[in-house]
């Protein structure tokens, strides 16, 4: 940890708006994953397009990864907890990530990456958000950084509360990665039973809390594990506080809203029909990255 921080206030919480349960799916070459923020919840949860979470100790359900495959339009995040993925891609960025570390990949005008466990055994388990591009930048240069464990920033509440800061700012502690239009916060939360965690959140940005173990308090709600709480847009609140029911590791996640068009055609996110079309048209002529 990289110090001790006071906990932050909050006078009124959010409370939660709707529980999602993640719906079990598949992806890439077969991989068995749980899809959490669909498509359906794209405009309500603006700038985020979706969010997966995977995790099994069956390596028939992730030994065949994800082979090449496009992007454009958007940015893609993930964070593994467990095991190790290689990633390559058109744009001639290749990396090994590997437990507790992030990839952030944007993939602006177009890029065809791979993402392959390097694994044949054990736990792999992770998550991958897609968060949106503004209109303006949709067609920039691809971009791709990967995050050890060791680089990721880090602190701990006075009450044992560990957080780590993907994105944002969260008690004083800048994150890996910031973005000025979507200004994204990406938290992951580890509390001890009884414990509580405060974080102050803009007022038009959309939020939601995804527990991935055990279960935590938002006001009257529990939000137990494999579930996501979309945390209402009150204009009186100026945060959220977790209460956790047990121990509990849940990720909070929250942005600026583009309030823009959202035309996605599987791998391709851009801001209408013509857009797509030409993606589809400019990949199969393999002009992407």
């Amino acid at each position: 940890m990289s110090d001790i921080r006071k906990q932050e206030h909050v006078g009124n919480s959010r409370r939660v708006e709707q529980l999602v349960m993640g719906k079990v799916t598949s992806d890439g070459a077969g991989v068995l994953l749980t899809r959490v923020l669909s498509q359906s919840l794209q405009r309500r949860l603006d700038p985020f397009l979706m969010l997966d979470a995977f995790g099994s100790d069956d390596p028939d359900d992730y030994i065949a990864g994800f082979p090449d495959h496009p992007h454009r339009g958007f940015e893609t995040v993930t964070y593994m907890i467990a095991g190790r993925m290689r990633h390559r891609d058109s744009a001639g960025h290749e990396g090994l990530l590997e437990s507790g570390g992030v990839q952030w990949m944007t993939a602006g005008r177009g890029v065809i990456h791979s993402e392959i466990p390097q694994q044949k055994e054990g736990v792999m388990e992770g998550f991958q958000l897609w968060l949106n591009l503004p209109a303006r930048d949709k067609m920039a240069t691809p971009w791709y950084q990967d995050f050890a464990q060791e680089d990721l920033p880090r602190f701990e509440t006075e009450d044992g509360v560990a957080v780590t800061v993907i994105a944002g700012e969260s008690h004083g502690v800048g994150g890996a990665v910031n973005r000025k239009t979507t200004a994204p916060l990406y938290l992951d939360v580890h509390m001890r039973a009884g414990t509580q965690f405060a974080q102050t959140l803009a007022a038009g940005h959309n939020a939601f809390v995804y527990v991935y173990r055990g279960s935590v308090q938002i006001g009257k709600d529990t939000v137990a594990a494999q579930h996501m709480a979309i945390l209402r847009n009150d204009p009186q609140a100026d945060g959220v506080t977790l209460t956790a029911a047990t121990d509990a590791r849940a990720l909070l996640i929250a942005g600026q809203p583009l309030n823009e068009p959202i035309a996605q055609y599987g791998p391709f996110v851009m801001n209408n029909e013509q857009e797509i079309y030409q993606a589809i048209q400019d990949f199969r002529e393999g002009s992407f990255a």
